[in-house]
């Protein structure tokens, strides 16, 4: 029977231990052997016109996490050994996303010998002395550290990144090491997943450090003394903290596992991802974007009503955490204005265009760059180096994962960097820049080398020499382009930058000077009288489309006075409604102010043209109405009252209309005023489905028409099926159940059953235990979710299998483990009585398993043909591969799939290693219900599952008694049982097919 990959294993008594250690065939039997650095070097694949040269290796280096260089060119490595536990702590329990408790949280350093946090991170210094390429001079800065993932140079000292804390080392001149013991200027980094934590420090051009905050930490960032409320961020996010203003904020919140942070010449902020299709975020102030949400936590304002997702790209194997663009000459011509990917899963450097999409930006992959045979090859960070090359961090490892590193399996003694550069590529001893005077860094602000001028800008803003002031004012007005861009940056960061200067930047020819004077402006939250006019009328007129998605998105941090003149500037802009962030920009914008400053963002729409914009049409008002009715007090439903009043037209209202019907999606709207409803009558009483969630007779009539009529179109049928499970309607059984017998297509059949799943009614599990013996395929698959969804149904269910109504030998092992998370003893019972014991495999029989199918898929060729209808049946219902299959589970298409062990053991042991947005939850609900499957969507209101089956299932939130993540694949165990050898080889051969099947000829 072809069927729906299902949740594989719900009670934790009845499964293999999740994220136990255990490795594939290749970690534990015939994993490759490390190569010794000589050995290494000699193993990489590079473009014709590029070498790839090892610069260091251990003992010098171990475990190279992070690089970075600094005034002098001289390499800063911090080398990760301690990872992954901090020294000092006991592990108390770890959670199936590997987030650890430990017993206490570390004090920061120093840490003296003997002490029990002294850790084995290392801070260290290489120095190329003669300008040939080879770093013949190694200084230790720090060691015995403790967790250290990034380092910044700066501000008279070094910056320190080491979770919890953001520490500043004070430096004299010309000594390599500290001037006292460490300044703690943040806490509160979470030590959860040392995987994930904050790292990737680094300065921006507006004098801010940046950095990176993985998805499975969490962080209550404080500075130590001061009594302030704790900015919290639970996942990952990008965020920043201005040492002198000693100020800490989110700078974007969501994307992906965010282990990187890179800054491109005009200053946008960037980081690579976890995942497959895409290269990474391009990440915009104040924004927020794609999260696993139940992993990585709800957005932190429920009222955003939308995210960003990632850069757009070709289909990619997962995955680049980190990329530098390679904005310097150093290397030819061709790679210019191009990303360089590292790749640690695939042991390469992965070449990459990149192109405007619209606001932001998109990539193509050109192909790797750099490739290895020696799988050890981990590249973990690429900078780039003041001549122009690209420097690599290899960590080498056997394996670069959660897997087996919580568990000890990583070798601390082995690191080596790397760089590429030019095939003819002469060496030279890096320029000193901090011997330059002020004036003179003025001049490097005219290099074409994007790491000369970032040196240059930091330098001037340690030194904040006033002095320069007057000939950076003359450069920034009598230039252009880059050179107007870091000179504007440059005057900022020397202490120049203020409203009397903004006024004239504002109308200065280049835009990002433009775009940068506002978001400078918006560093310290206010426009002034003076801007604020001139803004709105600059934002009426504004050119270029970089510029106004910067204006949107710093409109988010002025005052209401300050804020809506612009946004409703840039409202009127129409040819901005389909741009990938603008329009969510300024909705975000005025969101921020319709709590505490209704009135005003009322006034604005009292203007009626403005309605008539299409940013307004299509993204605001429906999110406008929707936030006041999700917000739900009856001043929030008086403001809903107003809106339809402002209506100028009857499309506005009816616009207005369906945001509130989206507001009581999966949610009784009982109770609604009279003046309300008045409105709503107005309009024509809303949807139908609007009226059935209002429980209005006429509504109802014609809902249960319609979904009755086999001729109505059918999503019309569909969604009214839908509403009637939300809506809890006892009159809708009957009409419901008739569908299920009667034939309706397989569409309407799952709804149904879907629906009634809402339902206690007991009739709903007699009819479908008679009907179960004839339904097939994916509808069954829903009548067992629906059965095994309730105790009073599980227990005619298993009766029926027990007095043989349904076959025993029918049932498969997905649905008979959900009968025992009622723990009812009779049940339990009778499910061993029928079945026997329904234990899974233990972890050792599945490593037999693994290795001998691995034997199997090397001993013999499979045809891909066969294998493709094989993978129809079993894989296609939930998995993508070649685009062609089901959306359930992760696209495969994106999968390294020539590694076979590695398959396998995502196959036979689905629970070693789960994917990020694929853990399953089970929810226990008041009203009766146990329902399984992934968190697509949880906001303040509802949680929205999308089970096994392909099932989306709405919940309010108050109905839900309990839920927990079960750490469980979404894959069945047993998937290739009953299949011979050469179904497998067959079935292995399509997997690894590096392109879709032409029709066998």
């Amino acid at each position: 029977m072809k069927r729906v990959i299902a949740i594989a294993v719900l009670v934790a008594a009845f499964t293999v231990p999740c994220h136990s250690g255990a490795q594939s065939s290749k970690d534990s039997k015939a994993a490759p052997p490390k190569l010794t650095p000589s050995e290494s070097a000699k193993s990489f694949k590079v473009a014709d016109d590029l070498r790839f040269d090892q610069i260091l290796a251990e003992p010098t280096v171990k475990q190279p996490l992070s690089l970075s260089f600094d005034e002098r060119g001289r390499l800063w490595v911090v080398q990760y050994v301690q990872y992954p536990h901090p020294a000092g702590l006991k592990v108390m329990s770890r959670d199936i996303f590997w987030r650890v408790v430990y017993d206490k949280v570390p004090p920061p350093p120093p840490h003296g010998v003997g002490s029990e946090y002294r850790g084995r991170d290392i801070i260290s210094i290489h120095e190329d002395t003669q300008g040939t390429g080879v770093f013949d001079k190694h200084t230790v800065f720090l060691d015995g550290m403790n967790i250290v993932t990034s380092v910044a140079r700066g501000r008279g000292g070094l910056w320190v990144l080491n979770p919890p804390y953001l520490l500043f080392y004070p430096m004299k001149d010309g000594i390599d090491a500290p001037a006292g013991d460490p300044i703690v200027h943040l806490q509160g980094f979470g030590l959860e997943d040392t995987h994930s934590c904050a790292s990737s420090l680094r300065w921006g051009p507006d004098g801010w450090l940046y950095g990176a905050h993985g998805s499975t930490v969490s962080a209550q960032v404080t500075r130590p003394g001061v009594k302030e409320k704790p900015i919290q961020m639970i996942g990952q996010h990008m965020w920043r903290y201005h040492p002198e203003k000693k100020r800490f904020e989110i700078y974007a919140e969501g994307g992906g596992n965010a282990f990187g942070v890179e800054i491109d010449a005009q200053g946008r902020v960037y980081s690579g991802h976890n995942g497959g299709d895409t290269r990474g975020f391009h990440y915009v102030q104040g924004a927020s974007y794609r999260k696993g949400f139940e992993k990585h936590g709800v957005l932190a304002n429920p009222f955003s009503f939308g995210y960003f997702e990632a850069m757009k790209a070709n289909k990619s194997q997962r995955f680049s955490h980190t990329w530098v663009l390679n904005e310097a000459d150093g290397l030819p011509a061709q790679y210019r204005g191009k990303m360089f990917a590292v790749e640690p899963l695939s042991s390469r450097v992965m070449l990459s265009e990149v192109k405007a999409d619209r606001s932001s930006f998109e990539t193509k992959d050109l192909g790797g760059v750099v490739t290895s045979s020696d799988t050890w090859f981990r590249p973990v960070d690429i900078k780039a180096a003041p001549d122009g090359s690209l420097f690599v961090a290899d960590f080498y490892e056997a394996k670069i994962a959660h897997l087996g590193h919580n568990d000890g399996v990583i070798d601390r003694d082995t690191g080596r960097i790397y760089r590429i550069a030019a095939k003819d590529a002469k060496f030279r001893k890096p320029v000193d820049l901090s011997k330059k005077t002020s004036a003179e860094l003025v001049e490097v602000l005219k290099s074409d080398n994007r790491w000369e001028r970032e040196i240059a800008n930091r330098l001037l803003g340690d030194r904040k020499d006033t002095s320069v002031l007057p000939m950076l004012t003359k450069q920034l007005f009598e230039s252009k382009g880059q050179l107007a861009l870091e000179t504007l940056w440059a005057l900022n960061l020397t202490g120049g930058f203020d409203v009397a200067l903004a006024e004239k930047t504002l109308v200065h020819p280049e835009p990002q000077v433009r775009l940068w004077t506002v978001r400078l402006l918006g560093d310290d939250h206010r426009l002034g009288d003076k801007i604020v006019g001139k803004l709105a009328e600059i934002a009426r007129n504004e050119p270029s489309l970089y510029a106004r998605s910067q204006y949107a998105a710093s409109a988010k941090r002025f005052a209401a006075s300050e804020t809506l003149p612009v946004v409703q500037s840039l409202l009127t802009r129409d040819e901005d409604a389909g741009d990938i962030h603008v329009p969510l920009l300024l909705w975000w914008a005025i969101e921020v102010h319709c709590a505490k400053n209704r009135d005003k963002v009322l006034d604005m729409f009292r203007e009626s043209s403005l309605w008539r914009a299409k940013i307004v049409e299509d993204t605001i008002l429906p999110r406008l109405m929707k936030r006041f009715a999700m917000a739900g007090s009856q001043k929030d439903y008086q403001t809903c009252v107003e809106l339809f009043k402002l209506a100028p037209e009857t499309k506005h209202g009816n616009i207005l209309l369906k945001g509130f019907e989206e507001a009581f999606k999966g949610r009784s709207s009982a109770g609604l005023p009279s003046e309300l409803l008045a409105e709503i009558a107005k309009l024509g009483g809303g949807s139908v489905a609007f009226g059935v969630r209002l429980g209005k007779e006429d509504a109802m009539q014609k809902a249960l028409a319609t979904v009755a009529n086999v001729k109505a179109p059918l999503p019309d049928r569909i969604e009214l099926i839908e509403i009637f499970g939300e809506a809890k309607q006892p009159r809708c059984v009957d009409p419901l159940l008739a569908l299920l017998s009667g034939k309706e297509p397989d569409a309407i059949k799952k709804t149904v059953l879907g629906s009634l799943q809402a339902y206690k009614d007991v009739k709903i599990a007699e009819a479908v235990v008679k009907l179960l013996p004839q339904m097939t395929g994916e509808v069954r698959e829903v009548a067992e979710s629906l059965l095994v969804s309730r105790h009073d149904w599980s227990q005619q269910f298993i009766a029926a299998v027990h007095d043989k109504r349904i076959a025993a030998k029918s049932v498969p092992l997905p649905t008979i483990r959900k009968l025992l998370l009622h723990k009812d003893q009779r049940i339990a019972f009778l499910v061993k009585e029928i079945w026997g014991d329904v234990k899974g495999a233990t972890t050792e029989q599945m490593r037999k398993d693994i290795d001998r199918l691995a034997t199997v898929v090397g001993s013999g060729k499979g045809d891909p043909y066969p294998g493709k209808k094989l993978y129809t049946a079993k894989c296609a219902n939930c998995h993508t591969l070649h685009a062609h299959g089901g959306f359930v589970g992760p696209d495969l298409t994106v999968f390294k799939r020539d590694d076979v062990p590695n398959l396998l053991l995502h196959i036979i042991n689905p629970n070693a290693e789960i994917r990020e947005g694929y853990e399953s939850s089970v929810v226990n609900t008041e009203s009766g219900r146990t329902l399984t499957g992934i968190v697509m969507e949880k906001d303040a209101r509802v949680v929205v599952l999308r089970t096994a089956e392909g099932q989306r299932i709405v919940l309010p939130k108050e109905d839900i008694e309990s839920m927990a993540v079960t750490g469980i694949s979404l894959m069945p165990e047993g998937l290739l049982d009953g299949m011979s050898d050469q179904d497998v080889r067959d079935l292995f051969a399509y997997l690894r097919s590096g392109q879709p099947l032409n029709e066998r000829k």
